[in-house]
């Protein structure tokens, strides 16, 4: 993994020389704000890379739990170097996988170590980063001017108060002047998710923060714009959607308020009425996020938390999601046209984890560019199991054949973890690579001033213009 890994060609490498520095626009990661306001320094690798108890990386922790490793090691509570030490027995294992490329570009470009991570180099490489871990050059701040962060967006619940990205933006007492604009991401999932448990608790929670007495499907429309709205005063730019699948069905207000009502009283709703009340919802969020120039973002096809008896142990976001293939065009087809007719549709960027799904959203978003936007509807970049080697070259390649790759918003790094921003080098690396073979194979001329504008635009310029 030198300076030439994975630039195959003159011309990749000549094209990744021309993106390699350029700013950071993360607009899609679930880092917490309170520890970027806090300033927050790891104590050591363990808790870098695996997090403490139930919040952390689930990637590495499923790789782990294949290779045999004891949850005590992975959740539990057992010692950091011992945890750390079942993560490098585990990393010996993982040829072809990205989080071995992961895992050793952060440890070259965070703490210099360019010797791989074993069993045997494990208790060197500990000492070696943790002490490194206590310069401030690896606190949040400091990793955000290391790695020329122009700007990150959040994810985070429309009842949230922003407490900590208002501290942000006046400087808090621990981060002081930040360079790095963090930007709150409006993800209103409980607000649309009427069939689903605590959504009566969740909707007293959202009259309570936006001040409006919610009694039918209009007021849950009225609350969420109030809170968009101070979003957006906190500097919001995006909106931010998960779901197996988009939803598309008509009703009528009565039908969608009884079931409304229903789901408040603590019933379960008709699954159809259920659905048309989450398409309103939606369409609703749509006209008010087009008016107020707010990127759209649908994570789409995921079955989660699969494992029931670990949800219950552990809860969501540890590991036990998977990809759905269910039928999505159809339904996505018809939402989109809908908030095309109720008042345009936003810019938006969708993303599937089902890579079986490129070339019919790549297909269908066609259908919908316009108004003047470059690339106003975007397939969004290779997601979560996809974000590897060959997901990202297939992603990119199925946008090149039926979008245009120059108006692509680029890589995101949808991480917990504040060590994950080499993931954007390892992007631009398969961007050159790809656009370099073009290149060399004759499908494309040899004009570098072009190329180099390219791959800057797709790294920074492009999502810096697009997020506005």
């Amino acid at each position: 993994m030198d300076d030439q890994f994975l630039l195959d060609t003159k011309t990749a490498q000549e094209l990744f020389e021309a993106c390699k520095d350029e700013p950071i626009w993360d607009y899609h990661c679930h880092l917490p704000p309170k520890d970027i306001a806090d300033n927050k320094k790891m104590a050591n690798l363990a808790e870098a890379w695996l997090g403490s108890g139930c919040s952390g990386d689930h990637y590495k922790w499923r790789q782990m739990r294949t290779y045999g490793v004891s949850e005590e090691y992975i959740t539990g509570n057992a010692a950091p170097y011992d945890r750390f030490m079942k993560w490098a027995e585990t990393v010996e294992h993982l040829i072809g996988n990205p989080l071995y490329h992961w895992t050793h570009l952060e440890l070259q470009r965070y703490f210099g170590i360019t010797e791989p991570l074993t069993v045997k180099s494990a208790p060197k490489i500990w000492e070696q980063a943790n002490e490194m871990l206590k310069d401030d050059k690896l606190s949040v701040k400091g990793i955000f001017d290391r790695f020329n962060v122009y700007a990150i967006g959040t994810t985070d619940d429309p009842a949230d108060s922003l407490e900590y990205h208002a501290a942000i933006a006046k400087g808090s007492a621990a981060i002081g002047s930040i360079a790095t604009k963090v930007r709150p991401s409006f993800r209103p999932d409980r607000a649309v998710g009427i069939d689903l448990p605590g959504f009566a608790d969740y909707i007293r929670k959202l009259s309570a923060a936006s001040g409006v007495s919610i009694q039918k499907s209009d007021d849950v429309i009225a609350a969420l714009e109030k809170r968009l709205d101070f979003f957006i005063e906190n500097g919001c730019r995006a909106s931010d959607h998960g779901m197996d699948y988009p939803p598309f069905e008509i009703a009528s207000d009565t039908e969608i308020d009884g079931a409304f009502k229903a789901a408040l009283d603590g019933k379960s709703p008709d699954p159809r009425l259920a659905e048309a009340y989450k398409t309103k919802i939606l369409a609703a969020l749509g006209k008010l996020y087009a008016k107020r120039g707010i990127a759209m973002q649908y994570h789409m096809n995921v079955i989660r938390s699969n494992n029931k008896k670990a949800f219950r142990e552990l809860g969501p976001d540890t590991g036990f999601d998977s990809v759905h293939d269910n039928k999505l065009t159809q339904k996505l087809a018809g939402l989109l046209n809908l908030m095309e007719e109720n008042g345009g549709l936003p810019k938006t960027i969708l993303y599937t984890l089902n890579p079986a799904d490129y070339y019919p959203v790549a297909t269908l978003m066609g259908c919908f560019q316009g108004g003047g936007i470059r690339g106003k509807i975007q397939l969004g970049s290779a997601w979560w199991f996809c974000d590897h080697l060959d997901g990202m070259d297939q992603q990119l390649r199925t946008l090149g054949a039926l979008g245009m790759i120059p108006a692509f918003v680029g890589m995101l790094t949808d991480s917990r973890s504040f060590l994950s921003y080499p993931r954007h080098e390892y992007f631009r690396r398969i961007l050159c690579r790809l656009l370099g073979g073009w290149v060399d194979q004759g499908l494309y001329p040899a004009d570098m001033d072009m190329l180099r504008q390219i791959v800057r635009d797709i790294s920074f310029g492009n999502a810096k213009a697009y997020f506005a």
